[in-house]
């Protein structure tokens, strides 16, 4: 391949990843852009080269475009779980309205006599900090 062609290409792609981008994080942007790719036969090595994906990122790809499941390449990992409390937080704060708690402890045994989850003070004080 021509050198001028290459650049050309090179351009086209990051113009195409600099556009999604207005509509998605940098990562879907290239995924989007390396999938493409993939599906028009350019070689891995090539594809690493246009979209700055890393090697195994785009072996990656390859594997799940080739399997059909394509469709978790679309989602970015969240930093973080689900917390304890999630489902029922609205319902932890309805039962600190409706009665008498004078600490943090108190509030920590209610979850636990009424849930059945055990959580500590820091807790029940990251609780009442998010819904203050």
């Amino acid at each position: 391949m021509k050198q001028t062609e290459k650049s050309n290409k090179a351009q086209v792609v990051k113009a195409v990843i600099v556009f999604l981008r207005l509509f998605m994080c940098e990562t879907l942007a290239k995924r989007i852009a390396g999938m493409l790719l993939l599906v028009s036969g350019i070689p891995n090595k090539q594809i690493t080269e246009l979209t700055g994906l890393c090697d195994k990122s785009v072996r990656t790809l390859k594997k799940s475009v080739e399997s059909g499941e394509h469709e978790n390449l679309f989602k970015i990992n969240v930093v973080g779980h689900k917390g304890k409390l999630a489902d029922i937080e609205t319902e932890i704060i309805n039962e600190i309205n409706k009665n008498d708690y004078s600490s943090q402890q108190q509030i920590a045994d209610m979850v636990n006599e009424k849930y059945g989850i055990k959580v500590t003070q820091a807790t029940i004080s990251r609780l009442l900090k998010k819904t203050v």
